[in-house]
């Protein structure tokens, strides 16, 4: 099975658009201020039908995802290109959504899809699905590399970041959690079932797999939307291939942007 995956996703980067030696992947990133904050965008040399994007969450001082290779050059080469804006550690609350929204606005003024996948890595997770429970009719899909889901128990362990994003008390904050939490408020991105893809570490101590992607699931699917958690046992928070080198995550993130399999 292993192999055959493996198979599946080579016929998917021989389906999207070819790129030659001419076609060099970017090295650096072109960076562009939206409102004040740094954007990064890695685009794609040929990219694919509608100029697909993948917008990854966080961007803090630099562009991580850059250094995985398979993702960085799986994407790339396959026609998708990759952005991502500096807002620092927020969480997901209306103001800095607002920002995302002029960062959203700016791409697809640059001619990128108006429907971004979005992939949200711990942190990240919160910051994504937080704009995309309010844009439900804008996203693509959802892609979480062990994503904070749930704003009620990690967000609150983060109270001084959390308030600052949110501009509220604790109690206002913690009275009105049901209406800025995403688990709570799935309702849009069910009906317009966007595709979810995550994978998570079963022994996670920094974004616990049952507080966060074990609910996403439940009620994702509770609700009749497509989502598949991958769950890595005896793993946790970490850099390693099984969330970096994930041959389904990127198989995903292709069918996504439009390359079909044979």
């Amino acid at each position: 099975m292993k192999n055959l995956s493996i198979v599946r996703v080579i016929s998917l980067l021989l389906l999207a658009p070819a790129v030659s030696a001419n076609d060099a992947l970017p090295k650096t990133a072109e960076k562009f201020e939206v409102n004040g904050h740094t954007t990064y965008l890695y685009a794609a040399p040929q990219p694919g039908a509608g100029k697909p994007w993948v917008w990854y969450a966080p961007v803090i001082k630099g562009f991580s995802l850059a250094g995985k290779k398979v993702y960085f050059e799986g994407f790339l080469r396959g026609g998708i290109s990759l952005a991502g804006m500096d807002l620092g550690e927020v969480r997901g609350g209306p103001a800095s959504t607002e920002q995302f929204t002029l960062f959203y606005n700016e791409m697809v003024k640059r001619g990128f899809s108006p429907k971004p996948i979005l992939l949200g890595q711990s942190r990240g997770g919160l910051m994504t699905l937080a704009w995309g429970m309010r844009n439900p009719d804008k996203v693509q899909a959802f892609v979480g590399i062990y994503p904070v889901c749930n704003l009620e128990t990690w967000g609150m362990k983060n109270l001084t970041v959390t308030l600052a994003d949110y501009q509220l008390s604790e109690a206002e904050m913690r009275a009105r959690l049901s209406e800025f939490n995403p688990l709570d408020n799935l309702k849009g991105l069910i009906e317009k079932k966007v595709p979810m893809f995550v994978v998570h570490g079963d022994v996670d101590k920094a974004v616990p797999y049952q507080e966060n992607s074990l609910i996403l699931k439940t009620r994702y699917e509770a609700g009749g939307a497509p989502i598949t958690v991958k769950l890595i046992p005896g793993e946790g928070h970490q850099a390693t291939p099984s969330f970096f080198e994930s041959k389904e995550l990127l198989e995903f993130v292709l069918k996504q942007a439009g390359a079909k399999a044979p």
